[in-house]
């Protein structure tokens, strides 16, 4: 008996990689994280396995992320964790399924065959792209082949994205290497400053998630952290309140508002008016941080709002584009060259 393999689409974000299987949903979710031998540059383990590994290894094995800033910065170990996790989900078949795979709008032609290549290698049949902002948007529930303007902010792990939508593609865009990893870079940098401390990026990302806020909360929130004395290099217990985390989140996120703002600079006049109306979507764990929306909300004057699951919207976007493929050009779309020539 032959097994027909179902589609799937892969959105592979700096920080995690969901993959999203027809009919079935969101079936995989793992940190982009490979764990490999560097003197025989075996793998040894993908996501989550990896991720438990980091900072508790021998020398020889070392924690790669293969994904920077939306985009494969290592060609060969995104292969691999592409084969790795599409071999857990497709059962032996004569028929190797079709791969969908979400990219930043801002992609260029190279970084584009890199992805075909890399899912083709990791045993997918056909190739399709398509853009993360547009994912968003679907998964978001927005009709997006009206001519009505939306607007999507997606803060990841490596990168900001903030895009206008209309007529089933991205108008304006801009992508900004400042996101999730920027804000817990702040809290390091913020923390080392006023409280003589090093600590550790995943001791950041912990107090960005459990008391971070960019506005004022109604009850400021209070966490207690280890770390190491610059002073005398001794373990060190410091208190951090949530009001020292918006001092922290200045800079990081006046680079996500200076964005926007060029994006609505750039947009044409018709389509901002549409945003009056229609608001502005976020999505991505960055948009999980409190306060995010309603910061955004009062410089731009726009309505905002974060998506019911910010960390999956993408992928949910994706799967539903899985039952469109025959309408979809497959391999290489060149979005980047497109837009150049239409502005």
């Amino acid at each position: 008996m032959l097994i027909f393999e179902r589609d799937i689409a892969v959105d592979m974000g700096t920080s995690s990689t969901l993959v999203f299987e027809q009919g079935k949903g969101v079936v995989l979710r793992e940190p982009t994280v490979v764990a490999v031998d560097k003197f025989t540059g075996k793998i040894l383990k993908v996501g989550q396995d990896a991720q438990k590994m980091l900072g508790r290894t021998p020398a020889n094995i070392v924690a790669i992320h293969p994904i920077s800033a939306g985009v494969i910065s290592d060609y060969e170990m995104t292969a691999q964790m592409l084969r790795e996790l599409i071999s857990r989900i497709t059962s032996f078949s004569f028929f190797k399924p079709c791969v969908l795979v979400c990219v930043p709008s801002s992609v260029t032609g190279v970084e584009e065959r890199a992805v075909i290549d890399a899912a083709i290698e990791a045993g997918a049949r056909r190739v399709y792209l398509l853009e993360t902002a547009v994912a968003t948007a679907m998964g978001a529930g927005v009709d997006i082949s009206k001519a009505d303007g939306h607007m999507v902010i997606d803060i990841g792990g490596g990168t900001t994205e903030i895009a206008i939508i209309s007529v089933g593609g991205v108008v304006e865009c801009e992508s900004i290497k400042v996101a999730g990893a920027s804000f817990d870079e702040a809290i390091v940098k913020y923390v080392r400053h006023k409280h003589n401390m090093l600590i550790g990026l995943g001791t950041a990302e912990e107090l960005k998630r459990s008391i971070g806020c960019v506005i004022q909360r109604p009850d400021v929130g209070m966490e207690e952290i280890k770390g190491r004395s610059l002073t005398n290099g001794l373990p060190k217990t410091v208190t951090i309140s949530s009001n020292e985390l918006i001092e922290a989140f200045v800079e990081p996120m006046n680079h996500i508002l200076e964005s926007i703002h060029t994006v609505l600079e750039r947009t044409p006049p018709q389509l901002v008016g549409d945003l009056d109306s229609n608001g502005i979507i976020m999505s991505g764990g960055g948009s999980l941080i409190y306060g995010i929306d309603r910061l955004i909300e009062r410089s731009t004057g726009i309505r905002t709002m974060v998506v019911d699951d910010p960390i999956s919207c993408a992928s949910y976007g994706a799967g539903k584009m899985l039952s469109h493929l025959n309408d979809m050009q497959d391999g290489m779309m060149n979005f980047y060259r497109k837009r150049q020539l239409k502005g």
